[in-house]
């Protein structure tokens, strides 16, 4: 039998589970274990009271896990806010339509891209310092006071409006509503100060690829899960993913898609989409963190951010 008996001295504790006539077998600070006789009910108490405590044990150690891996909101990826909260329809597509190509060489993306159709590009940069001087605290230390001018997430973008990119960021930065129309959603792409913003830029590497007779041009932004721009169309670019997901819809010149100018691609993507014949759907795909897409002229285009999103795109023209 075993009996359980504290050890004299301040903190002199033994915890014992095993013993024999010759003493017990230490197993932490606790309580000494001594053969005196103690009937065996005593016993299986005692291997009751170690059970219990084994399981609090491990009750604590999953508590614990729990709280270092819930992501409280703003400490997603580089600090930002990832999806969730409200934007559990905004998915990534079932199969990806735009071929992804690593490596590629110019004399490929002349020969089979650059006039003919979207490819995303991969491995062709190395933008890990940018990325780090993106992240949600470097950007509010170096540009939280900077004024930016923000555009409605419609496909004319008419009205703009002014205020500190701080201000943005903490206010406005949130999961798109899918009632609200374009004109009301606000949306920072673009309209950037290329005098404030240079020593941002200086640290990008665009894709090495340039069209002949076109001049390269930046436009940074930081949006929303959810939010994105409805179909329009310009010249060519490029555009890359720095943090989140944005997922594109692209279509051929020649074939006009099917939206409203002032409802949101959110909006299109639940009430337009599902409709859609095979034969209509769009070229899709959804770009990551360290992905470009290339997008040919007037190709028509709607963007769709699955996460907080923080995007640059140099655009040719």
């Amino acid at each position: 039998m075993c009996a359980w008996r504290r050890l004299p001295g301040p903190g002199r504790l033994l915890l014992a589970d095993s013993c024999s006539s010759r003493g017990c077998r230490p197993m932490a600070r606790g309580y000494a274990c001594v053969d005196d006789g103690i009937p065996g009910v005593l016993s299986a108490y005692a291997r009751i009271f170690m059970a219990a405590v084994s399981r609090l044990g491990l009750l604590l150690l999953l508590a614990l896990w729990m709280m270092v891996t819930v992501v409280p909101p703003g400490s997603g990826e580089g600090g930002w806010q990832q999806s969730g909260l409200g934007t559990a329809a905004v998915m990534e597509e079932e199969r990806c339509t735009v071929e992804r190509r690593a490596h590629l060489t110019y004399s490929e993306f002349i020969q089979h891209y650059a006039f003919l159709k979207p490819v995303i590009l991969q491995g062709l940069t190395d933008n890990s310092r940018f990325r780090t001087l993106c992240s949600r605290e470097n950007l509010l230390a170096s540009f939280g006071d900077n004024i930016v001018r923000l555009s409605t997430a419609n496909t004319y973008s008419y009205q703009k409006v002014d205020l500190p990119f701080q201000e943005y960021v903490e206010q406005l930065l949130h999961p798109q509503d899918p009632t609200s129309l374009g004109n009301d959603t606000l949306y920072f792409f673009g309209d950037n100060n290329f005098t404030e913003w240079a020593p941002l830029f200086q640290h990008y590497s665009p894709p090495p690829f340039r069209l002949l007779g076109t001049t390269p041009a930046y436009s940074f932004g930081v949006a929303g899960a959810g939010s994105g721009v409805p179909f329009h169309w310009h010249g060519p670019g490029f555009s890359e993913v720095i943090y989140g997901r944005k997922r594109w819809f692209l279509y051929p010149p020649e074939k006009t898609p099917e939206f409203h100018p002032n409802k949101t691609t959110l909006a299109w993507l639940q009430k337009i989409y599902p409709f859609l014949a095979p034969s209509d759907r769009p070229l899709e795909c959804t770009i990551r963190a360290g992905e470009v897409l290339y997008f040919p002229d007037r190709w028509w285009h709607a963007t769709l951010n699955l996460d907080t999103s923080v995007f640059i795109s140099t655009f040719l023209g």
